[in-house]
């Protein structure tokens, strides 16, 4: 338990951002998700959409240090790749 002011504050902050972040993360994954179940359905045209809303969210994400860079990037990568094999 906090005991000196400086430390309750620090505390409640800490409750405030990990709200925050919370909503953001499944926010992000909410929109990853989109992707993949068009993805699944094999709707080449819902995907690329989806993917279009999903990339900001997973950069913002990064940004803001909810999930790392290069996470994001790799996520983002290999969505791209799936939207792509399904042209063939």
């Amino acid at each position: 338990m906090a005991n000196t002011t400086s430390a309750k504050k620090a505390t409640r902050k800490i409750a405030r951002r990990t709200a925050v972040n919370k909503s953001r993360r499944t926010q992000m994954r909410g929109a990853v998700r989109t992707v993949e179940e068009a993805i699944k359905t094999g709707d080449r045209a819902a995907a690329a959409k989806a993917l279009a809303n999903a990339e900001p969210a997973l950069m913002r994400a990064a940004q803001r240090n909810i999930i790392h860079k290069n996470n994001a990037s790799r996520k983002v990568s290999r969505l791209t790749a799936q939207i792509a094999k399904l042209a063939q």
